[in-house]
């Protein structure tokens, strides 16, 4: 397949604008600050483990502040990915699922994340962790290419380091309260203030969310996709003295929403819109990527139940040559979703397919998830006012996971909360299939890291972490395939160099380059999935997944212009990924699986500016640009020169906003808006069908008080209101991306 990289002339000579402003700042915050008329705002990151100038330091970064997090409207994590070049994220199936890809490095269905997300100091365990509704939100950084030297395993593709805002030796907080598209309505509350004046602070605060739905059922005449989310969290900080400090995190998110909202484009429908139920599924119908269906048929309206709790706590104390630290944390994720299997239609029809060992029926799905993880973290980093600075530490996690997936005959009865145990076949809603098993890991590592100003102008930088991943499974002794009551136990690990330069050729201008390594931990299928799929004509499955490793290269530049008006940076890339894992869904048994993509190469670049054009007045945007090509595929070497599944040829977000001098009286306007471009992409090996390019506009109206006492806005998102499908699954299963969506907010400080 001819692989070169055409990219539309006005996009290679555009100039696009990123927002990369502040990030994580280091002392407590207050009123979010104001940027000066007439430069940009001084850019802060945590990076590498240390408060440093974005500007110094040698990575891929895209960052966000408070201010530009609440203009963007920022409410859950695809909010701000959208503003990210060469970083996209599918959101399907369930609350839990987000499928990110960042330069070409995707994550699938129950696997690892391949990147670290940080908050607070505190990395997530599980993927599921990852879709949280946002809000208090300080900073956001998206660090792109491989990190796991300071990150480790699972941090290949980069990081996500989200800060949330800090307690305040002052009182204040605010509410806010909305409504929207889907009968949805909003609210939230924050407080902070001092419990011991100069020593002992708190900050709290909750949101919560609840909406009807977007989607309609026209068999149920109801909504499709209902959601329901209530989120609080709470942060105690004490600062004896100027040596000491101690963080204590706690947060709990409870989310009821919709799931399976998928069409099977091989279902049979009768000029009703229903399916036939004589003849209900062709599983030779070619599957389409750009065939939207926005109306569903189910019989029943899938389920989704998940409950996150997380606690912390981080110890620093400064020992004068370095700063020792300690972070302690607990993560529990409990998750539960269920509804139609496949056709996802209102038939109950029970037949045999010839040929095959399973029925074609309106089949009930349903997954089980409960992760348990205790973790560690031990950092010993020097001053940072020295030439010679290092850093090193060990880290510790021990996980806890169970998960079972079953498929149950759908009798219209409803469908029960299977766990560890399968329904009987005079229940309601007998089990048909049944795969469970827990999972005991261990993770271990231990990291170090040195940065040496060679000149004034030059900066070497190396670092070095090892990463041992002990896992063992045991199978549930009701699974319906594979070995039932067996023990499987694997090891996996690897060391993670990174290798960087630093020239400051002006004061203005940043040369760098850096070389590393990232890989993501292998782990288990569920116990059985490899016969089963086998049994259905799906081979290359296995029931151990082999650890997946990227190198990459990188060169680039940082730089400013016209007095700090003007920011510009722009970097190139080359990945080369062993074993990159590829998530294939078996419908006869509801069965999400990993294979192994035995080699694939990324390559492309990432283009970033902001310019403040005049007092108030901002453009800002991105262009990323991924080449992938499949180079060997053990599984289907007729594959082998295809694109990676999962990765746009380019993302392209751009946006102006414009904040008046006040009007009248204290009164101010905000205007913004916003585009995004997702690239042609193919969701399979085969890259049977692309997606074509989506192009989407989202336009903001506010109000506000120029001493920051009060807003009010307006969002539309997808405002020309494109139908796109969010996600394809080969075999021709779609679920449709959100429609237009309105929202408005009003807020009041205090």
């Amino acid at each position: 397949m001819k692989s070169s990289l055409n990219i539309p002339l006005w996009l290679g000579t555009a100039l696009l604008f990123e927002q990369t402003s502040v990030a994580q700042q280091a002392p407590p915050a207050a009123a979010p600050a104001q940027q000066q008329d007439d430069i940009l705002q001084e850019v802060i990151v945590t990076a590498r483990g240390r408060i440093e100038h974005l500007q110094d330091v040698p990575i891929s970064d895209s960052t966000l502040t408070e201010r530009q997090i609440e203009d963007a409207h920022i409410r859950e994590v695809g909010d701000f990915i959208n503003l990210t070049p060469n970083v996209t994220i599918v959101q399907a199936q369930n609350a839990g699922y987000s499928a990110i890809t960042i330069r070409g490095i995707t994550q699938v269905r129950n696997s690892e994340s391949p990147v670290a997300v940080v908050v607070d100091g505190v990395q997530e365990v599980n993927p599921a962790q990852f879709t949280q509704q946002l809000f208090d939100v300080e900073s956001i950084e998206v660090l792109r290419g491989p990190q796991g030297a300071l990150y480790g395993r699972d941090a290949e593709g980069g990081a996500i380091l989200i800060r949330t805002r800090q307690p305040t030796n002052e009182f204040e907080g605010h509410v806010d309260a909305g409504g929207g598209s889907g009968d949805e309505i909003n609210t939230q509350a924050v407080v902070s203030g001092p419990i011991i004046k100069d020593q002992l602070f708190f900050r709290l605060g909750a949101n919560y969310v609840d909406r009807s739905g977007y989607f309609d059922n026209v068999y149920l005449n109801t909504k499709q996709d209902p959601f329901r989310d209530t989120s609080v969290q709470g942060l105690l900080k004490f600062t004896p003295d100027d040596k000491f400090s101690a963080d204590l995190r706690g947060s709990f998110a409870t989310t009821h929403g919709g799931s399976l909202n998928y069409h099977f484009q091989g279902a049979n429908l009768l000029p009703n819109g229903l399916i036939n139920p004589a003849n209900p599924v062709n599983f030779t119908t070619p599957g389409n990527a750009n065939l939207v269906n926005d109306t569903f048929i189910s019989r029943d309206i899938g389920t989704d139940h998940r409950t996150i709790g997380e606690a912390s706590l981080k110890l620093t104390y400064d020992v004068g040559f370095s700063t020792l630290s300690s972070i302690t944390a607990w993560n529990h994720v409990e998750e539960f979703y269920s509804g139609d299997g496949y056709p996802y239609g209102n038939t109950n029809t029970l037949r045999l397919i010839p040929g095959t060992d399973y029925f074609d029926v309106d089949a009930s799905a349903t997954q089980y998830l409960d992760v348990t993880a205790r973790s560690e973290e031990l950092r010993l980093t020097s001053r940072s006012d020295q030439p010679l600075r290092w850093m090193l530490g060990g880290y510790y996690l021990y996980t806890d996971r169970y998960i079972s997936t079953t498929t149950g005959f759908n009798n219209g009865l409803g469908i029960l909360q299977v766990e560890t145990t399968p329904a009987g076949p005079n229940s309601i809603n007998p089990t048909l299939s049944f795969l469970g098993d827990n999972n005991h890991n261990t993770a271990t590592a231990g990291f170090a890291n040195l940065d040496y100003d060679v000149l004034d102008q030059l900066q070497l930088s190396a670092a070095y972490r090892y990463d041992w991943d002990r896992r063992k499974q045991f199978v549930s002794p009701y699974n319906t395939a594979g070995s039932p009551g067996a023990t499987n136990r694997a090891t996996f690990g690897l060391g993670q160099p990174k290798l960087s330069a630093t020239y400051k050729a002006t004061p203005d201008l940043n040369l760098y380059a850096s070389w590393g390594v990232g890989f993501r931990s292998g782990e288990f299928n569920q116990n059985g999935t490899a016969q089963a799929a086998a049994a259905v004509g799906v081979n290359g499955v296995g029931d151990l997944v082999p650890q997946e490793k990227a190198k990459t290269a990188e060169i680039g530049f940082k730089s400013s212009w016209l007095s700090n008006r003007i920011k510009i940076s722009a970097d190139v890339y080359l990945t080369d990924v062993d074993n990159q894992q590829y998530f294939v869904f078996v419908g006869a048994i509801a069965a999400q699986v990993l294979v192994p993509i035995d080699k694939v190469r990324l390559r492309g670049g990432e283009l970033e500016t902001q310019a403040l054009i005049a007092p108030g007045l901002d453009i800002f945007g991105g262009l990323g640009l991924t080449q992938s090509r499949i180079n060997r595929y053990t599984v289907d070497p007729a594959d082998v020169g295809n694109w990676a599944p999962y990765v746009p040829r380019v993302t392209v977000n751009a946006g102006i906003q414009y904040r008046t001098d006040p009007i009248i009286g204290p009164v101010r306007l905000v205007t913004r808006l916003d585009y995004r471009q997702l690239g042609k992409q193919y969701w399979d090996t085969e890259n049977a069908t692309p997606r074509d390019p989506v192009n989407l506009v989202a336009l903001t109206l506010g109000l506000e008080d120029s001493k920051a006492a009060w807003n009010a806005s307006i969002r539309i998102d997808n405002l020309l209101d494109k139908k796109y499908n969010a996600e394809y699954v080969a075999g021709g299963y779609v679920e449709p991306a959100l429609p237009r969506v309105v929202r408005g907010t009003l807020r009041y400080n205090f």
